[in-house]
């Protein structure tokens, strides 16, 4: 069998068991996301020699870089900087970068949605804009953004259809 194919199976797998957590929880667990972080080094170390555990750990780092920042700035969880850095670490660089892009796309677009549907996409779409530009404008233009107004989404879900479409665009027809 493939070795691509296995561990594009075993990181789609890793993204459907945290999507289902993260939907009955809130959380994706560290026995989930913290082993690929240190077996995946190995084994690509075993397999391709130094230079694979190399870029694994650096697939690791690019894969887990965006969804750090945001981590720390509040807007998403540390169970998903460490799905994101996960499934890098398994899948290879490329295809962690690729399933953040459709994540993220999924989670804006679904979350867009939502807040036309309830009438709270303006209202929203002018909070995030100044959150943006605060720490640019002057202060007599500022605006406050209340707490109670940001919400955080769980990306697990949106991970798991990320990881599916990055991968389905990869291997069209596994079975064929």
């Amino acid at each position: 069998m493939d070795v691509v194919l296995i561990a594009h199976g075993l990181a789609l797998l890793i993204a459907a068991i945290a999507a289902v957590t993260d939907w009955r929880t809130g959380e994706i667990p560290n026995w989930l996301t913290l082993p690929p972080l240190v077996v995946a080094p190995v084994v690509y170390g075993i397999m391709n020699g130094i230079w694979g555990a190399i870029f694994c750990i650096a697939a690791i780092a690019v894969s887990g870089l965006v969804p750090y920042l945001l981590f720390r700035r509040g807007a998403a969880g540390g169970g998903d900087v460490k799905l994101f850095a996960a499934i890098g670490a398994i899948a290879g660089m490329e295809v962690g970068i690729e399933v953040q892009l459709v994540t993220f796309m999924a989670a804006a677009l679904i979350s867009l949605g939502r807040l036309a549907w309830h009438g709270k996409l303006f209202k929203t779409l002018a909070n995030s804009m100044f959150l943006g530009l605060n720490p640019v404008l002057p202060q007599r233009w500022r605006r406050e953004v209340a707490p109670e107004l940001m919400t955080m989404v769980r990306l697990g879900g949106f991970a798991f259809v990320g990881t599916f479409v990055a991968l389905y665009l990869r291997h069209p027809m596994p079975w064929g």
